[in-house]
């Protein structure tokens, strides 16, 4: 789905104030995100995540009524327009200034503090999406990356049915990224609800101790998430196999964007061949 087919959706959907050629694209990704007035609109990028998109609206409403600092839904209930899920948000006011590792950790700090809602969330099934990513990514990329990334998702997938947490398991924002944390006037504030699971609370921490290793963060950023969290997941010797299971599926996210984008393509193959070669300081660049 690249920008005009999202605007041609969310034109369809009808429910912006204004034309939808004047709304300001925020993000492309699995989905288009638009924003106008006060209103945000999350285009999917085809029908098998309207089940996504009806879950991420209840979180949405689980967390306000449980009072933690997150994105609040327009329309309680998702569309299904030409195809693609859409959900309408209220626009949050701009940042203050940028998230950092200490305002993320505050707010797992308060997710992971809460009991299960009254709804069914998944397991954080980090590698759901792999074989959907490598399907759209099609002839773009080398069937055989492919393969080996379908080989390394089975295994990674056995291995983590098989670990025991340090923490009590229970809700988990599942892609706890400082940039999934907006900071507003009235301060720290989640975004990007979709990812909610029930499951290992490990999974939070390892995509920042990921971020160390493979995307730059510097050391003292983690540090700074660690003291405010409470812990380094390092420690942990199940550390090692979600942290391989969300490098897997990172890189087949990557390739749903190669057949429209050389670099998205160029970054497929760089992280290929650093899971190939074993090699785990080789740099990644987000997507």
């Amino acid at each position: 789905m690249d920008e005009a087919r999202a605007r041609d959706v969310l034109a369809a959907a009808g429910v912006l104030p204004g034309p939808a050629a004047d709304a300001r694209l925020l993000a492309l990704g699995e989905n288009a995100v638009f924003a106008a007035g006060g209103l945000a609109v999350k285009v999917g990028r085809d029908a098998e995540l309207l089940a996504r998109a009806r879950r991420e609206l209840d979180v949405a409403a689980w967390l306000a009524e449980a009072g933690v600092p997150a994105v609040r839904a327009a329309e309680a209930k998702p569309l299904l327009v030409e195809g693609h899920p859409v959900t309408v948000w209220h626009r949050l006011p701009d940042p203050v200034r940028p998230a950092g590792p200490r305002d993320l950790a505050a707010l797992l700090r308060l997710v992971h503090a809460l009991p299960a809602p009254a709804f069914a969330l998944p397991p954080r099934d980090l590698l759901s999406g792999v074989e959907r990513w490598l399907r759209l990514a099609g002839d773009a990329i080398d069937q055989a990356d492919a393969a080996f990334l379908r080989a390394r998702r089975d295994g990674f997938a056995e291995a983590a049915s098989a670990l025991t947490p340090r923490l009590r398991p229970g809700p988990i924002h599942g892609d706890a990224l400082a940039r999934n944390v907006h900071i507003g006037p009235d301060g720290p504030v989640l975004v990007d609800l979709e990812t909610f699971s029930a499951d290992l609370r490990e999974h939070d921490l390892v995509v920042m101790a990921l971020s160390r290793d493979r995307y730059g963060l510097p050391a003292e950023a983690y540090a700074a998430f660690t003291e405010a969290y409470g812990w380094d997941v390092r420690e942990w010797e199940g550390c090692a196999v979600l942290r391989g299971a969300r490098e897997t599926a990172s890189c087949a996210w990557v390739a749903q964007h190669a057949p429209a984008n050389a670099e998205a393509a160029a970054e497929f193959r760089r992280r290929v061949a650093s899971l190939r070669d074993g090699d785990e300081a080789v740099r990644w660049y987000p997507f």
